[in-house]
């Protein structure tokens, strides 16, 4: 079942994603337009709760002390988070699947809805004072109205293997419940329907691999009830892989900040030894944060494209004063000096190691040409890294369009004309084409 699932605009990276998405979840309730899906989810899964009492039954006085086993058990089961990409999944088809043979179908959206309440404010019942704060785990429970549609369409079909497709079509019901739900609730923040989707399926796949094994335990439940509760020492085991990843999250954002400290630090250090150079390269950052979005880079390449930018000019510490900042043309020698700083640039980065290592080999081929004359290795075409093509044309326009201490700017109007012109020679075209339609 999901718990939550975050926006991802364009220019965010993964980490940023799990940190906000880590936020939303320790606030204390949706605020402003976030409240609004919840309100209509949350509302609607009330609403349907009351309609599947009324219209399926719900024999509370036979069934009251099952119910209060599994709104427990469910409870237990909320309190696993698995954190999946920019969201987070808990294993309640464990007990889920049970609860649908062993209470009366009418009876199972509330006291699922109740189990998520249960199972959110068990740390803190005072939010409870607050009616709003529980929307959020209400809604949650709105995959549940998949399958008892589902089983209810079938008349109470008696618990059998024989009867699988029934219940992969209640799974499939759960799924697209869990959909709509997902983007309901991300409505307010303009999330395409491709990352909810992708996330939702992600999710999913936790309960599909536990859809056979609930299913084992509602037929033990059936020969002995509340021997579901079996369940208990795996949703614990659950929980301890659980609380693992997310330590494993934590040191690998801390790790992050800590290379993303680093490249920033290079860029002081660049910034204090040339003025335009650290002026040029926060340009350089922000071009290439637009067109990775627009080329749709993985959320890897978008991180490799930023450090790349951050210092693909890190090497030019390693140049002269005099050269960088000589007033007019450059000879032979002095050329030959400057281009050095990408080789130089990935030496320095091999010493910090780690993810800035591989960084290096980026930022070595930033002034390589599609078409094989450029420097130090004279790749061509798509030996050429996409990371650095891209940075090649950013950093290639912001050169262009800022003042230098042999010459004043170019309009823009002009910078994109040379573009143009060395698309296919100096440019990878489908880098061009997609930083011009960011420039248009």
């Amino acid at each position: 079942m999901i718990v939550g699932v975050d926006a991802a605009p364009g220019l965010r990276g993964q980490d940023e994603l799990v940190r906000d998405t880590r936020a939303r979840a320790e606030a204390d309730r949706p605020e402003g337009r976030a409240l609004l899906p919840f309100v209509l989810t949350g509302g609607a899964v009330i609403v349907g709760a009351g309609v599947c009492a009324g219209v399926l039954g719900t024999d509370v006085p036979h069934s009251l002390w099952r119910a209060l086993f599994f709104l427990a058990l469910y409870a237990v089961a909320t309190r696993v988070e698995f954190e999946i990409g920019n969201g987070a999944s808990v294993p309640t088809e464990l007990v889920l699947v049970p609860m649908l043979f062993a209470l009366p179908l009418g009876l199972v959206p509330a006291v699922c809805a109740a189990g998520l309440v249960v199972g959110a404010f068990a740390d803190r019942p005072r939010a409870l004072r607050d009616p709003l704060r529980a929307l959020p785990s209400i809604a949650s429970a709105a995959h549940v109205f998949g399958p008892v549609i589902v089983l209810s369409a079938a008349n109470g079909l008696p618990l059998r293997w024989s009867a699988w497709p029934v219940y992969l079509g209640a799974l499939a019901a759960q799924y697209g419940f869990d959909i709509v739900s997902a983007a309901i609730g991300t409505a307010a923040e303009d999330v395409a329907p491709s990352i909810v989707a992708s996330f939702v399926t992600q999710a999913f796949a936790v309960d599909v691999a536990l859809a056979p094994l609930a299913l084992a335990l509602a037929f033990a439940d059936r020969t002995q009830p509340y021997l579901a509760a079996i369940a208990l020492p795996m949703i614990l085991l659950l929980r301890t892989f659980a609380a693992e990843r997310s330590r494993r999250i934590d040191n690998a954002l801390e790790l992050r900040d800590a290379y993303r400290g680093t490249a920033f630090l290079l860029g002081d250090v660049i910034e204090a030894d040339d003025a335009y150079t650290g002026r040029h390269t926060r340009h350089v950052v922000d071009l290439v944060l637009e067109v990775g979005a627009e080329l749709d880079l993985s959320p890897e390449d978008r991180r490799d494209a930023e450090f790349v930018a951050l210092l693909h000019d890190v090497g030019k510490i390693r140049v002269p004063k005099e050269i960088l900042n000589k007033p007019g043309p450059l000879d032979d020698e002095e050329r030959a000096i400057v281009q050095t700083h990408a080789a130089e640039g990935e030496r320095m980065l091999a010493t910090v190691g780690g993810l800035l290592a591989g960084v290096g080999g980026f930022v070595r081929s930033c002034h390589e040409h599609w078409d094989g004359n450029g420097y130090p290795d004279g790749l061509a075409g798509e030996q050429i890294p996409l990371v650095s093509r891209v940075v090649s044309v950013c950093d290639a326009y912001s050169a262009m369009t800022t003042d230098r201490a042999y010459r004043a700017a170019l309009p823009g109007t002009e910078a994109i004309a040379e573009l143009r012109r060395c698309s296919g020679t100096q440019f990878d075209p489908t880098v061009v084409d997609a930083f011009l339609r960011i420039v248009s």
